[in-house]
């Protein structure tokens, strides 16, 4: 798999030896990002000077609606403002060449609303909207003044802005000949890699702990983009294997426990629901578990993902417009992989363990079919009423299997129902579970991370929906609250504090926002980092 790093400004750290390595960069202060095929070694520091002396191809400075810009700034800035081109709005730009007014020979300004109204998330977005410009100019080196963000450190801010930064350089175009969708469209300038970008705090500001969380968001960033990454990719490269494959490369990285099941091993365990749905594929499911333990004795938490590489509904097959979405039907797996990226890389004090059951869901003579009966691994017995509700299948074989951690709490991720897309769109992610305080405690992380979650319900009635005629269960209770009785199911094999999130609407889109591209989101591999992050302190 091709690599790509991401230097970042104050953190010392080595690559790992077998990594690809460009001889004519720095070798210290990097993080790998999986890039899928574009290169982006962008330097994320922090400096600490007068905005004047800002020496960088591009300066941008974030204004407040109606205030004065910062000082240092005001001749620079005076054409724009005093000419009513610009008032600090939010999303309202100016460039400006300044002359011998600044060091730097670009000037942006960047509308950030109302002081009371901006929040980090706007940071983000902010942060990628001018790293996403700088690159558009050509530029080698972008600056970008630190705004003052009321109720958040200098760290907390850091870390946004760092996020915002790498998140929007985001390209997937591994498979475009020339790098580009249109070769025609090609600029030199465009084409170009923003090389470096710094975050520019005052005189007051502590430098040392905007470093230190622009290396956090740099690190958490590069998780969510490894997991947009294995999302984009076609499900003839992102395989099951392949993606065990990935997860042994983040255990080599970081010292962690990785253990792949392959066909064999997954029958013998028992993971009846993974073993079906993946019979008739020639690409074999595989189960994978990754294993970070830095917490001592403490109870793990575990996050789930499920990781259908491809989904074609199996015997009830999907109508063929809009399959070729079904390679993103793994980006609960994506995400998980990604969230370990970021927990190896942080270091985080705890113990986390991962559990992805990745296979494809394919028609064929050896296909599992509507009215048959399974035995689960927990021993409950699931009467199949569609082929096509496989994803629940297999979770509830990963929900079970967790029992041996005995967790102290356990998410998972699934682009699970359509109907989820229909109750919330793409703009939140469905959450249910069993114990209302981590409920709370997955809602915030979404909150913090801009990766939002609202709350659904599993009231006693959606159980009853699902209860089968010839078995226990069925696995699906028809049209009526298809994300509830689909989160029902699950409840079902989850007996400790649990969580679902439902990211059918949210994994994978075709238009994003400032550092969201079109196709995979990397949803929610931030959240369940600031989950993680959140229980290790």
């Amino acid at each position: 798999m091709e690599a790509s790093s991401l230097r970042v400004g104050m953190i010392t750290e080595s690559l790992n030896a077998s990594l690809p390595y460009n001889p004519g960069r720095r070798r210290a202060s990097r993080v790998v990002l999986y890039s899928g095929g574009w290169s982006l070694l962008v330097r994320i520091g922090v400096r600490k000077t007068a905005l004047n002396e800002v020496s960088a191809d591009l300066l941008a400075v974030g204004l407040y609606k109606d205030e004065a810009p910062p000082e240092g700034l005001g001749t620079a800035a005076e054409p724009a403002l005093t000419g009513g081109d610009f008032s600090g709005k939010s999303g309202q730009t100016a460039l400006l060449y300044p002359g011998r007014a600044l060091a730097a020979p670009r000037l942006l300004l960047v509308g950030l609303g109302e002081r009371s109204s901006f929040t980090a998330e706007k940071l983000r977005r902010t942060a990628a909207t001018v790293a996403k410009r700088a690159r558009s100019l050509g530029a080698n080196e972008a600056a970008f003044s630190l705004p003052d963000l009321e109720g958040v450190s200098a760290e907390g801010s850091a870390r946004a802005a760092a996020e915002g930064a790498a998140l929007g350089l985001y390209r997937f175009t591994r498979y475009k000949t020339g790098g580009r969708a249109d070769p025609a469209e090609a600029n030199a300038e465009e084409d170009r890699e923003l090389e470096g970008f710094d975050l520019v705090i005052g005189g007051s500001g502590d430098q040392e702990a905007a470093s230190a969380g622009a290396g956090a968001g740099a690190k958490v960033a590069a998780g969510s983009l490894l997991a947009r990454d294995l999302a984009n990719e076609p499900s003839n490269t992102a395989t099951p294997e392949y993606l065990a494959e990935r997860a042994r490369e983040i255990a080599g990285r970081y010292g962690m426990e990785a253990t792949v099941l392959d066909r064999a091993g997954i029958e013998e365990e028992g993971l009846t629901g993974l073993a079906t749905v993946g019979r008739s594929a020639l690409n074999e499911p595989r189960f994978i578990v990754l294993e970070h333990r830095k917490g001592g004795d403490a109870a793990p938490i575990v996050i789930v993902g499920k990781a259908v590489t491809f989904d074609s509904g199996g015997i009830s097959i999907k109508p063929s417009s809009g399959m070729e979405d079904m390679k993103f039907d793994m980006s609960g797996g994506a995400a998980v992989l990604g969230a370990m990226e970021a927990v190896g890389a942080l270091d985080l004090g705890l113990n986390v363990v991962a559990l992805v059951p990745a296979t494809e869901n394919l028609p064929g003579g050896d296909a599992f079919k509507p009215g048959d009966v399974l035995t689960m691994h927990s021993g409950k017995t699931v009467e199949i009423l569609t082929t096509d509700a496989e994803g629940r299948l297999i979770l509830a074989d990963a929900l079970s299997y967790a029992r041996r951690y005995e967790p102290a709490a356990v998410v998972d991720c699934a682009t699970l129902t359509g109907a989820c897309v229909v109750a919330l769109g793409n703009h939140a992610s469905g959450l249910m579970g069993n114990d209302e305080d981590l409920i709370a405690e997955v809602r915030a992380a979404g909150e913090a991370t801009g990766e939002r979650a609202w709350p659904l319900p599993l009231f006693r009635e959606y159980t009853e929906q699902i209860k089968g005629d010839t078995a226990d269960i069925k696995n699906s209770g028809g049209r009526g609250g298809g994300a509830l009785t689909a989160g029902a199911f699950l409840k079902e094999f989850a007996d400790y504090p649990w969580a679902h999130l439902d990211i059918a609407g949210t994994a994978y889109g075709k238009k994003g926002n400032a550092y969201t591209p079109k196709g995979a989101t990397g949803v929610p591999a931030r959240l369940l980092v600031e989950f993680l992050l959140g229980r290790a302190s």
